[in-house]
């Protein structure tokens, strides 16, 4: 019998998948070429974010004229001293993360209702719904900040946490990427659920919600990083010193107060610990987000 085909125990045949390189895998100068450009692309990526946290420990005087210059002869903490000791950082740190994980709670439930919705339950209108959905995508977001203001104005929700969070719970790129997700998913599985008297709730809350995890992985990294970033709506929400977020915080150290002039060091090292969170999250989630919905379904 030929190597393409091979006999299984029950007699039937199946073939076997020949050996194909990795994406990368060569002969001789053409992997070491490979990685030489993909490390060289990871520098380049990179460089400006070391650029930022080395900028951090250097002195004003320095980091005015250093230029590019990483290392530096006079490593201090001062940036950070003055950040925390002299302004109101960690307030703006304490209502950034308040507001982001109340937010990603929220807009992953949310988004989930929703796009399993609009994927599986047949109601008069779904389309037209749908179709909202997608023309809300098309508006950019500026062109709601004046209405935005007047509807929180007139709802009470100005200067408060509600008014903060509310907005944000949904979005319509997120329930795009549901409802696609949920469409990818075989109704077998649901289909099974519902002979052992499952309900629409419980289906998708035990059945369906846990194989979308590659999804909620997604959302949760997209809610996370927007809500965390988020500029725009806060400036039209709120202007109690006491609601002041991270981005709004540091937007404002950069354009005057203590990071007036030429005080790099204490811009970068508010930049600096505004992305930690972040990035953390990215790591630790990050191989999720490849796994796929196949396999719910056994053949």
């Amino acid at each position: 019998m030929s190597g393409k085909w091979r006999s299984r125990l029950t007699g039937g045949l199946r073939p076997v998948a020949r050996d194909v390189p990795y994406p990368g895998q060569g002969r001789g100068n053409t992997v070491l070429i490979n990685y030489l450009f993909l490390c060289l692309l990871a520098l380049i990526y990179i460089f400006p974010f070391i650029l930022q946290v080395a900028t951090s420990f250097k002195t004003d005087a320095e980091a005015t004229s250093a230029g590019m210059k990483i290392w530096s002869d006079n490593w201090t903490t001062a940036a950070y001293t003055t950040l925390f000791n002299n302004s109101d950082y960690p307030l703006w740190f304490k209502n950034s993360v308040i507001v982001t994980l109340i937010v990603t709670v929220g807009r992953v439930f949310f988004v989930s209702l929703a796009g399993y919705s609009l994927a599986r339950l047949k109601f008069r209108g779904r389309s037209f719904v749908f179709a909202g959905v997608i023309a809300v995508m098309a508006v950019p977001s500026v062109v709601l900040m004046i209405p935005k203001f007047l509807v929180l104005k007139e709802l009470g929700m100005y200067n408060t946490y509600s008014g903060m969070i509310i907005p944000l719970m949904v979005d319509a790129g997120a329930i795009f990427i549901m409802k696609n997700f949920f469409e990818s998913i075989p109704v077998a599985v649901e289909e099974a659920a519902r002979i052992d008297g499952a309900g629409t709730f419980r289906t998708f809350w035990s059945v369906v919600l846990p194989i979308a995890q590659p999804a909620l992985v997604t959302i949760i990294i997209m809610s996370f990083q927007g809500s965390w970033n988020e500029l725009t709506h806060f400036i039209i929400s709120t202007q109690s010193p006491q609601l002041t977020t991270l981005t709004k915080g540091v937007a404002g150290l950069t354009s005057g107060g203590l990071g007036q002039g030429n005080q790099y060091p204490l811009k970068m090292a508010a930049a600096f610990i505004m992305t930690i969170p972040v990035a953390v999250l990215f790591f630790i989630f990050q191989r999720k987000i490849m796994n796929t919905a196949g396999g719910a379904v056994k053949e």
